[in-house]
């Protein structure tokens, strides 16, 4: 029951415009995040189609006190999907009302002159679920009836890898090697370029070629069960998603501020960073997903930080509580058009009204964040693809702070560079599946322009204390012993 309580939820919070699909699955505390994000997926697909099956067996009207969201995934699940397999009483309705909804969807096929399940969608809709899926970044099996078979979704091996970030606060990458290892993993040493990432098949693993602490496992493998994941001493996090904290770079004792913090995996990336020294203020509106972000930060061992269910906008930058803030991570709401693993309800592009919308929105809060007093390195960062959001956000605020900021080259030996023709676009960073093998992504890092100071650094110190390759370290060499940390696991 607990699968088609949570879709329902899921689809009511899309119906109050609570949320996007990813998110509202994410921070619903539904263990099984696959499983409901496949389920919720098709049902919008299939929604017109169930709106008529419900209205034509009159089934509201006879069980009254059934929410038309769950009478929606129940359905689905009966007649498209691999059938019912949980659900307690609400199981036993769905099937005392199986021969009106199959005489009932019987009925829809002769009408439209259509045999199949699929060939009653509106044309946008009527694509196999597997290639949708496929195109989403995932690889469902099928079911005869053409549905998902929902406990089989595992990703696509041909789309982006499982990045997994080592937690600095419980262990080091040397001793989580060694766990892996000890599991029968086969670890092939730091990869030596983007394509080597590619090539990962089964339990083999590399260190990745851009981030010190980001281990690269094929795109298949499942670690939510895991007890390093479930202990906190990994983190499970695309490594485009890994670049803001640690271009950001807060050296430990610094007060720095998480705009936009839930879940939280950035804000433990910062906290990593700052070895726990330190101060973290971290705001999210939405208090379902504080307190999931609480959990997380809990999990991941973090300490020194504050986080508070506000909208950023109204923090005042004047409070002598933010004094001594140097740093702030601003990755605001975006169209998320980055995300490879948007499903099927939910469309990559955006409407020119809903770009000019979120920009205005990225463009006030960039401004808000630059207003802080002791400021002095701030990443702007998105999920999205889109020029609007991204570069031309940047560029915006730039020209109303004249000479106050500027933008710093972001990790100069990255590929992708910001695809605007404004002067300094080339210092942005961009991401993508086809070049880096990540999310889609931007990020760009500004600094306070000092009067006589040097040129800003083009690399976080996190960089320079572990040297990319081709400085000071081939490329493809193995990274160097560190110190060993805490002993965990025997």
């Amino acid at each position: 029951m607990a699968l088609y309580s949570a879709a329902a939820a899921v689809l009511a919070g899309l119906e109050r415009g609570e949320g996007g699909l990813k998110s509202l699955v994410y921070n619903s505390g539904f263990p099984h995040v696959r499983q409901l994000y496949a389920l919720v997926s098709e049902t919008l697909r299939y929604a017109s189609v169930l709106e008529k099956l419900l209205d034509g067996a009159a089934l509201l009207q006879a069980e009254k006190k059934l929410a038309p969201q769950l009478a929606k995934v129940l359905v689905y699940d009966l007649l498209f999907g691999k059938g019912l397999k949980c659900g307690g009483r609400w199981k036993a309705l769905a099937r005392r009302h199986r021969a009106r909804l199959e005489a009932e969807l019987a009925r829809m096929k002769v009408r439209h002159k259509v045999s199949r399940n699929e060939d009653l969608l509106a044309p946008e809709k009527a694509v196999s679920a597997a290639g949708e899926w496929a195109r989403a970044g995932w690889a469902p099996c099928v079911g005869s009836s053409g549905g998902l078979c929902l406990t089989c979704l595992a990703p696509a091996a041909s789309q982006v890898p499982r990045y997994v970030r080592v937690n600095t606060l419980k262990t080091c990458v040397d001793d989580v090697i060694d766990f892996f290892k000890r599991q029968g993993y086969a670890y092939l040493g730091k990869a030596a370029s983007v394509e080597e990432l590619k090539t990962l098949s089964g339990k083999k693993f590399l260190l990745d070629l851009h981030l010190p602490e980001l281990l690269v496992f094929p795109s298949q493998t499942d670690l939510h069960d895991n007890l390093l994941y479930t202990s906190g001493h990994i983190i499970l996090q695309d490594k485009a998603s890994c670049l803001p904290a640690f271009l950001l770079s807060p050296v430990a004792g610094s007060h720095v501020i998480d705009a936009c913090a839930a879940p939280g995996n950035k804000t433990s990336h910062l906290a990593a960073i700052l070895k726990n020294k330190g101060q973290i203020f971290a705001f999210d509106v939405d208090p379902k997903r504080v307190a999931t972000m609480n959990t997380l930060l809990t999990r991941a061992g973090v300490t020194g930080c504050q986080l508070a269910q506000q909208d950023f906008l109204t923090v005042d930058p004047r409070d002598p509580k933010y004094s001594r803030v140097t740093h702030i991570l601003l990755d605001p709401s975006c169209s998320g058009s980055g995300m490879v693993t948007r499903g099927p309800g939910e469309e990559a592009a955006s409407s020119a009204e809903r770009l000019q919308a979120l920009a205005g929105f990225q463009r006030r809060v960039l401004n808000h964040a630059l207003s802080f007093p002791a400021l002095q390195r701030l990443v702007y960062s998105t999920c999205s693809l889109h020029q609007e959001e991204n570069e031309d956000v940047v560029q915006a605020v730039l020209q109303k702070w004249g000479l106050a900021f500027r933008l710093v080259p972001a990790f100069p030996s990255w590929p992708c560079r910001g695809v605007a023709a404004f002067s300094g676009a080339e210092s942005c960073l961009r991401a993508s599946p086809a070049e880096t093998l990540t999310h889609g992504f931007f990020l760009a890092v500004l600094e306070r322009c000092q009067e006589g100071a040097a040129a800003p650094s083009s690399l976080p110190a996190a960089a320079k204390e572990n040297p990319q390759p081709g400085e000071g370290m081939e490329p493809g060499a193995a990274p160097k012993k560190r110190k060993k940390k805490k002993q965990w696991v025997k």
